[in-house]
């Protein structure tokens, strides 16, 4: 799972006991070698998906992390390519990873309070909503909504409920389980839950936005075709989600 280059046990741990923010501050020089990134399989399902779209003017990876989802859209994009998170830490490796004169932009910002208006032709999210409580899902899918133009899209990867007799559903059950007795008994919470997100719940919310949902399996065949790829369009001019916000 872990690479020599990864975290250890020890740095888990004291990254596990952390708020959400300053454990991925903690975690960002040795989040690459680690199985929380997203696979390169999935990005490259996406891109993909995305291709025959292309050229899209501006894209956005939401909660971007060390910008997989960013170096995935940079070949799709005309113009700039965003990165936004709340971790300094990982925005900073990612800028590293990037390298100097890369075409990208890197913006601090909580994903449930926007910097933007509607600017953006395409925004991704990879591996993030389990860092969102179920009563901020609503306000999430808001600010994605608000985030683009007539005819954007917003693109992400989820799946359905796993059967309950599964192995990977009472997995997640038990991490959740232990999640929340962490969150209990130590305070900052480490917001961090399996499950989250799901089809055919979090197609209503967007819908509720007035976005068009079309869902597909991310693979025909193999350990993918249990995921499903969302893209959700916007079909209506919006209106900007704050004063100056460009």
């Amino acid at each position: 799972m872990f690479d020599p280059e990864g975290p250890t046990l020890r740095e888990l741990a004291v990254q596990a006991l952390s708020s959400t923010e300053r454990g991925y501050d903690l975690l960002a020089p040795k989040f690459d070698h680690t199985p929380f990134r997203t696979a390169a399989a999935v990005l490259d399902a996406v891109a993909d998906f995305l291709a025959p779209y292309a050229p899209f003017g501006s894209g956005l990876d939401l909660c971007c992390g060390t910008g997989a989802g960013m170096r995935m859209l940079r070949p799709l994009c005309r113009d700039r390519v965003v990165g936004l998170d709340v971790s300094r830490g990982m925005l900073e490796a990612g800028r590293r990873r990037a390298g100097r004169g890369a075409a990208f932009d890197w913006v601090r910002a909580d994903a449930l309070d926007v910097p933007f208006g509607p600017v953006f032709d395409v925004v991704v999210s990879f591996g993030a909503f389990g860092h969102f409580l179920e009563r901020d899902q609503p306000r999430l899918v808001a600010q994605a909504a608000g985030l683009l133009r007539p005819g954007g899209r917003f693109v992400f990867v989820t799946s359905h409920m796993p059967p309950a007799w599964s192995a990977r559903y009472w997995l997640a059950r038990g991490f959740n389980a232990a999640m929340h007795v962490r969150n209990l008994l130590v305070s900052p919470p480490f917001v961090m839950y399996y499950l989250t997100f799901l089809l055919p719940e979090v197609r209503g919310l967007l819908e509720r936005e007035g976005l068009t949902v079309e869902a597909r399996p991310l693979a025909e065949e193999g350990p993918l075709a249990a995921l499903q790829l969302v893209s959700a369009t916007s079909l209506v001019a919006r209106r900007s989600t704050g004063p100056g916000r460009d």
